[in-house]
């Protein structure tokens, strides 16, 4: 006896896509979720502004000055959040970090000047580097480097 059943195309598809619907209600899918690390987040959206020109009190791409570029990657990250615009006021914000658990995207501060402790801070990259608005501009600077090593202050993380 030879039996032969026949399917129509809009009844394949009915049950392809019932098929589909199972797996996502049953199976592991449905434990999926997407999560944003914000700290990585935030040091790639920095690196995306390497080579911007420092401005003094400059808060744009058309030239940062530190603060002005931390201030600005935050608001424009995922994260969406604002913080203070001078390094001064963004040391008063956050948790201290130790540099040995220092994650992407905590801030670091450092004292370049004489009148005032805090006067310059940069976005943590991992791998003893940040990205901040140097004179020189927007660059990447290994937080090893003398001038660097010489003057850091300390590091906050404000990411939750």
């Amino acid at each position: 006896m030879n039996m032969t059943l026949r399917f129509s195309k809009w009844g394949i598809a009915v049950l392809a896509t019932l098929a589909l619907l199972a797996t996502f209600i049953l199976g592991n899918a449905s434990s999926a979720s997407a999560s944003i690390n914000y700290g990585e987040e935030v040091s790639e959206v920095a690196k995306k502004h390497v080579g911007s020109p420092y401005k003094w009190g400059g808060t744009t791409p058309k030239g940062f000055d530190a603060s002005g570029f931390t201030q600005y990657v935050y608001k424009k990250a995922a994260t969406k959040m604002t913080i203070p615009r001078t390094s001064a006021e963004q040391y008063k914000v956050g948790k201290a970090v130790k540099k040995k658990d220092l994650k992407q995207g905590d801030l670091v501060f450092y004292s370049t000047g004489k009148k005032w402790k805090v006067s310059f801070v940069g976005i943590y990259n991992g791998n003893g580097t940040f990205t901040g608005a140097t004179s020189k501009g927007v660059k990447v600077v290994k937080m090893s480097d003398k001038y660097w090593k010489e003057r850091y202050v300390g590091a906050k993380r404000v990411i939750k």
